[in-house]
């Protein structure tokens, strides 16, 4: 018996070129491609690869979630941290 799975993924540009496929309830699926088409194909294999290994350990396969988009800014904290941790 086959289950269908359907998960909520965050796909991300890179300044570079290409993309990252990230899937939030599955920690375990971090992969990319050069096109946004190769992309979602690795994250199709990388979502089976993680849901097998799940199912034969016995580990839960969670419910999908919708994440939450949000910005976060780092940049004046991690000056913050240079200037603490150089310039005491």
């Amino acid at each position: 018996m086959t289950s269908k799975y359907s998960f909520s993924i965050v796909l991300e540009s890179q300044e570079g070129g290409g993309f990252t496929v990230l899937v939030p309830v599955l920690p375990e699926v971090v992969t990319e491609g050069d096109t946004e088409r190769e992309a979602l194909a690795n994250a199709e294999e990388a979502i089976r690869l993680v849901l097998d290994y799940r199912r034969e350990r016995g580990i839960a396969i969670p419910a999908d979630a919708r994440p939450e988009a949000r910005k976060v800014t780092a940049a004046a904290r991690w000056e913050v941290l240079v200037k603490y941790c150089f310039y005491p």
